[in-house]
């Protein structure tokens, strides 16, 4: 009796063993649950090979986290990430994305900047989530610190959260090493940024990281009493008159050219001292860890004499 009494105890605790491990093996397959950038709901597949990427910004931002390798595709507007591998972009942008093609590629998920959504709560990657693929909307963001939280959340969902906070801390270490030293000057200089030419002259004021930036390197943006994108007129531009004179445009043979020749602007103090300066676009107008390119640009033309 007490040979079997023990087989029968044996035989319980061995198939107690395999419904726990089969029910461990069913709690790993659980897709991981979370909230987007945007606060909507979103699973995650176990393990992410391939990645959609459209948006320039994420693109590059999982690029620096170590990530290229896994992206297929990325829209028209991201030719210029360096890093992707040859043959990933495709010819259709961020808003008008072809869904059945992305959709018969079958990514393990998708990044999509939330400029896709058009407004409210629209989803235009519907179809793409219905065929099973994880899908995440980034937002726009509009300053330094939504931009470190941007590559913390890919980081995380990349499983590569220590190479996220790498990336935050090398990114912090440049920017306060320019606001250490742009603390210590005490010359004034006015800037007006130009991110689109004329005759549709645009710019920025305050709610813009681009604000911060020329903040950051001690000098004062000349629309900082406006908030948002700006359209800029010559008038207003001749009534600032600003002392420096920074552009991203990168369409023009010569952009910089292009402003000290336009008329009227003569009688402007950054142009009668030839203070016009070229900034990169990619890097100041991406949300990205990259911006810290571009800060040291903006700083170099501003403050020569304090930044080599």
């Amino acid at each position: 009796m007490s040979n079997k009494r023990n087989i029968t105890i044996f035989f319980s605790l061995l198939i107690m063993i395999v419904v726990l491990a089969a029910c461990n093996s069913g709690t790993t397959q659980e897709p991981r649950t979370m909230y987007d950038r945007e606060g909507y709901t979103v699973n995650l597949p176990d393990e992410i090979n391939t990645i959609v990427a459209l948006g320039a910004s994420n693109a590059e931002i999982l690029v620096g986290l170590g990530f290229a390798d896994r992206i297929v595709l990325v829209d028209s507007f991201s030719f210029d990430v360096a890093g992707l591998p040859s043959g990933v972009v495709a010819d259709f942008g961020f808003m008008d994305f072809d869904a059945e093609y992305i959709v018969n590629m079958m990514p393990d998920i998708i990044f999509v900047t939330g400029m896709a959504r058009g407004g409210g709560d629209d989803d235009p990657m519907a179809p793409v989530s219905a065929a099973g693929i994880s899908v995440i909307y980034m937002p726009t963001s509009t300053s330094i610190a939504e931009i470190k939280e941007d590559i913390r959340f890919i980081a995380t969902v990349m499983e590569s959260t220590d190479v996220g906070e790498t990336i935050i801390s090398r990114m912090e270490a440049e920017i306060n090493e320019i606001a250490e030293i742009a603390a210590n000057i005490t010359t004034t200089r006015t800037v007006y940024f130009e991110i689109s030419p004329a005759p549709w002259m645009y710019s920025f004021g305050t709610g813009t990281f681009m604000n911060e930036m020329i903040e950051l390197v001690g000098a004062i943006n000349v629309f900082a009493d406006q908030e948002g994108w700006i359209f800029v007129s010559d008038e207003m531009l001749l009534e600032l008159n600003p002392d420096i004179i920074l552009t991203s445009t990168d369409f023009l043979p010569d952009p910089i050219v292009d402003i000290l020749e336009r008329p009227g602007f003569d009688a402007i103090t950054a142009v009668i001292n030839g203070d016009v300066f070229y900034i990169d676009t990619a890097s100041s107008s991406r949300p990205t860890h990259n911006i810290t390119r571009a800060l040291r640009e903006m700083a170099q033309a501003v403050f020569p004499e304090y930044f080599q």
